[in-house]
């Protein structure tokens, strides 16, 4: 597949001598020939600090797959696109499958250039749907991994290119040389196109049967309850689906931008898939994170919403810590997190419980932390972890049952691992909550509930209006 790069004169001297990379390709096709049929390069050459966003704004219209992730507070940013290498797997053990070809992708690449600058060399963009098993109608398999062609990494003021390309023994060197050489003359970058705040830009968004909706999800609640009540599950975490149609297509770049903007705490955002549809979200919750051989993980339960003035949001915050439904509905996925993690072998450490505040939210939180021996593969973790009670229940069977008896709609990648893993084995995976599908001018959003003894119809279907309100408010 083409993939479309915007052309800016470049500043000089990106790539290693002519010879040296002659002498490079030479190795790689020479070891090729004895080990693999191909080999992959994998280039990291810093450039001037550009926002990832402007550059998937540029090359948007061209449809290509891409992976976008951000973390504003923490001056972070990641685009992946075009694919050097993926994996779609529809059957069989979805995340063995990915850890061996995650593997053998990076034992066949040879990396160089500026490998000691943050965010260099190859990462691997990784999505899993919710479901192992989604319907026939899911527009995401149950998992697809992809290396992409380009990759741009910001972390603070550092800003990394990597391109990644593949090698095999009848690569014509000149070509390649070329092709290289003309890649990296289209990156270096004269603006952001983000740089100022976007006005937030009106447009026609109707809601489709919102009160349907609404209604469906009351009656779900009330019939869930009546199951706990006769100890069929202890919890169960319900979402609604709001189908809403724009009098426009979706521009997916700019409804970013608002949400990085809206909320800088989240980890925002997009898997595409190539073929018109978009994840996108603005999710609060982290799966896993894995820097250095430190694994980090997030309880994350219990909600309440934020005051409109400081005294309003600390009456909400102390109600919402001393409130024994939610504190009970937290530490279920406190202690499931706990018990998973040491059947890996691991002596996780639970932090004092605190508050998560987020600009229309805040939640119950404890993060977990764990030293991670190098042989646990971040994807064991991932499949022992997914899904929490956090967006599934207890028992975690039964209550995948019944979501899918309950729930209406598929869940594709609503409440599923998104996330990378890069070459040296640190990784980070979140929940893909607070988010939306989207193809043209139509977008679905998604929001759900932790439902458990005590939980009031009323009330839930007032939470997860305020949580689709997180998107709603951004999409233009």
């Amino acid at each position: 597949m083409s993939v479309a790069v915007p052309v800016i004169p470049s500043r000089p001297n990106l790539l290693s001598p002519e010879r040296e990379l002659r002498q490079l390709i030479l190795g790689c096709q020479d070891k090729s020939k004895k080990k693999y049929k191909t080999q992959i390069i994998s280039f990291s050459l810093r450039i001037d600090p550009i926002d990832p966003l402007s550059v998937l704004a540029a090359i948007a219209p061209s449809g290509s797959p891409h992976f976008y992730w951000e973390n504003a507070s923490k001056e972070e940013a990641i685009l992946g696109y075009g694919v050097a290498k993926s994996l779609t797997i529809t059957a069989g053990d979805r995340y063995l499958k990915a850890q061996k070809f995650i593997k053998t992708c990076l034992n066949k690449t040879v990396r160089m250039g500026e490998l000691h600058l943050p965010g260099s060399g190859p990462y691997l963009f990784c999505s899993l749907t919710f479901f192992n098993s989604p319907s026939n109608h899911s527009l995401f398999p149950p998992a697809k991994i992809i290396l992409p062609t380009y990759q741009i990494v910001k972390c603070k003021q550092d800003c990394v290119l990597v391109i990644n390309l593949e090698v095999d023994c009848n690569t014509e060197l000149q070509d390649l040389l070329k092709q290289l050489q003309n890649k990296m003359k289209a990156f270096t970058w004269s603006s952001d196109i983000f740089k100022d705040k976007l006005s937030q830009e009106n447009q026609d968004i109707a809601c489709q049967e919102e009160f349907q909706t609404l209604y469906n999800f009351r009656e779900s609640v009330a019939s869930a309850l009546q199951s706990i009540r006769d100890r069929k599950f202890s919890k169960i975490v319900l979402a609604s689906a709001l189908d809403v149609v724009s009098r426009l297509p979706f521009n997916i770049p700019k409804s970013l931008n608002h949400l990085r903007q809206n909320y800088p705490d989240c980890c925002i955002f997009s898997q595409s898939n190539g073929k018109g549809n978009y994840f996108i979200g603005a999710s609060p919750e982290r799966l896993i994170s894995v820097r250095d051989g430190q694994l980090l993980t997030d309880a994350l339960a219990g909600s309440a919403p934020r005051g409109k003035t400081e005294t309003e949001d600390d009456c909400f915050a102390k109600k919402l810590l001393n409130n024994e439904k939610e504190k009970r509905e937290h530490q279920a996925v406190s202690d499931f997190l706990t018990q998973r993690l040491s059947e890996l072998g691991l002596k996780p450490q639970r932090s004092p419980l605190k508050l998560l505040k987020l600009s229309n939210i805040q939640h119950l939180w404890t993060p977990i932390y764990s030293r991670l021996p190098s042989h646990i593969h971040p994807l064991e973790i991932v499949a022992k972890l997914h899904p929490t009670p956090a967006v599934a229940g207890v028992p975690t069977e039964i209550a995948c049952e019944q979501i899918r008896q309950y729930e209406t709609f598929d869940r594709d990648l609503y409440a599923a691992p998104i996330g990378w893993i890069d070459y040296r084995g640190n990784s980070e995976f979140i929940v893909g909550i607070r988010s939306a599908l989207i193809e043209g001018n139509r977008a679905r959003l998604y929001a759900g509930a932790g439902i458990v003894a005590g939980s009031d119809p009323d009330k839930e279907m007032t939470e997860i209006q305020l949580k689709f309100q997180a998107l709603l408010k951004a999409l233009v």
